[in-house]
């Protein structure tokens, strides 16, 4: 590494991992600054009484081809293997107690976008007439362009509406997948961000939409993964390290046309770490704190603005097993997505099982404590699975992600800024960057690969010669 040009991330969740493992992989420097004792950031696993448990369920498609690329250079993909078929079993209990209703989203052998029109036109949760008026709105919907800022104007909620979709329709359909990927009902959510989760998901390819998930914690697939593949290749990576600021240098007058003022290096527990660049991967709150009110390309908008979205997930250790499935959404329900996290979590399959009920826009839930949260979710569990009314609960915990995601709703678009910043040197990332995603795993990959790319330019490292199997790939790839 003697002479190579020291890059330094700012950061140790997905973005600030993909982008260190990116610049490694082109020879830089690399040294990766982590305030907390753990590296994942939003994606982290807990111990509790022998058992593993993640902060909240975290899932990505088939689509999702830049955190993909990110699992394969790591050596985690054959733990988060995806679905060879998109299949989710949807529940609604019964009013009186009886076995819950059953509904499937599964996608059949016909291309994009017919691949769901089996299930969608024997969806029981929803009746005929609904049913009927689907096809309007998907329509209506593949037909929008993603370029159009008009989009981030309006929320997926108003359009579905205009479009003929009933409130039931919304509730019992549209938000299984709006929830999740936007992490807001479809009444809040921009239509900018629906609409590119409903594009690349369902109208694309018709496999793109298959479903996958850890079964290791996530603090093995992510952090202890990326960690030993960065050691590998020569980073070093220090954990409660804070950067408490930024240092600056001025351009001389005279100097070729450009930034007015370039990165030094960063200031961490009082000592001041020199760099030819830095990648700030880190939320957006902390990112204006160091650098100042971080703008989005309209100038006008900071990102400061973007706002929260939290999750919450209830895990639950029964005696036995109780559920049938890897994956069970429910709707007139508490529960949003259910998983079964027995594999994860370390329990012997002899000994219960595991499940984790995940959810999104939880802004009622956030706020409420942990003992009403299990009350209602283990009550709605009994609801959706008759074997869950005959076992014992062993234990019982909730996670929150406070700050899980920025809040999508419209207006945001203009408050993502892109990576690159108005210092030399400098660059952003993370999942609320103008990545053209949502606030997801795929978004915060793009986003360190795009700031990596820009890093490596900077210093005069085009990657040329250096790829080695199963890399990042090309950046080009990524941030289109």
């Amino acid at each position: 590494m003697n002479g190579a040009p020291r890059v330094v991330v700012v950061g140790g969740g997905l973005a600030g991992l993909s982008a260190a493992v990116a610049c490694t992989d082109a020879g830089a420097d690399v040294l990766v600054l982590e305030s907390r004792p753990r590296l994942g950031g939003a994606t982290w696993s807990f111990r509790r009484n022998g058992l593993s448990f993640d902060n909240g369920q975290h899932v990505y498609m088939r689509c999702c081809t830049a955190y993909r690329r990110f699992l394969e250079r790591v050596g985690s993909a054959g733990d988060a293997p995806l679905q060879e078929r998109l299949a989710i079993p949807v529940l609604r209990p019964s009013a009186g107690g009886g076995a819950p209703a059953l509904a499937w989203l599964r996608r059949n052998d016909l291309p994009a976008p017919l691949q769901l029109g089996t299930a969608l036109a024997t969806y029981g949760h929803l009746g005929t007439a609904d049913r009927l008026r689907l096809g309007r709105a998907a329509l209506a919907l593949r037909r929008l362009r993603l370029s159009d800022p008009a989009l981030d104007s309006e929320t997926f909620g108003a359009f579905l509406a205009r479009h003929g979709q009933s409130e039931a329709a919304i509730e019992r359909l549209w938000d299984l997948i709006t929830l999740p990927t936007v992490n807001l009902h479809a009444g809040e959510a921009s239509l900018a961000l629906a609409a590119k989760v409903f594009q690349t998901g369902l109208f694309t390819e018709s496999d793109a939409a298959d479903l996958g998930w850890s079964r290791v914690p996530l603090a093995t697939l992510h952090g202890d993964r990326a960690a030993a593949v960065l050691r590998a290749g020569g980073a070093a990576i220090r954990k409660r390290a804070k950067v408490t600021a930024l240092r600056f240098a001025d351009r001389p007058p005279g100097s070729a046309a450009g930034p007015a003022r370039a990165i030094e290096g960063v200031v961490v527990d009082g000592e001041t770490v020199e760099a030819d660049a830095v990648i700030l991967a880190v939320p957006h709150e902390v990112a204006s704190e160091l650098y100042g009110p971080v703008r989005g390309p309209d100038r006008d908008g900071h990102a400061t603005t973007l706002g929260r979205s939290p999750i919450v997930d209830v895990h639950v250790v029964y005696d036995r097993k109780v559920l049938d499935h890897d994956v069970v959404a429910a709707v007139g329900s508490p529960v949003q997505f259910l998983f079964d996290t027995t594999a994860s979590s370390g329990l012997d399959p002899a000994d219960g099982q595991c499940v984790a009920a995940s959810i999104s826009g939880a802004d009622v839930e956030q706020g409420e404590r942990p003992a009403v949260l299990v009350v209602r979710y283990t009550r709605a569990l009994a609801e959706l699975f008759p074997a869950a009314r005959h076992a014992s609960v062993v234990d019982a915990v909730v996670s929150r992600e406070r700050a899980a995601t920025f809040r999508g709703i419209p207006g945001t678009a203009a408050l993502r800024p892109r990576p690159a910043t108005e210092v030399a040197g400098l660059f952003l990332a993370g999942a609320w960057t103008d990545t053209g995603w949502p606030a997801t795993m795929e978004g915060a990959v793009r986003s360190g690969v795009a700031a990596a790319a820009l890093a490596l330019r900077s210093v005069g490292n085009d990657r040329g010669g250096s790829r080695r199997p199963g890399d990042l790939g090309r950046p080009e790839e990524v941030v289109a």
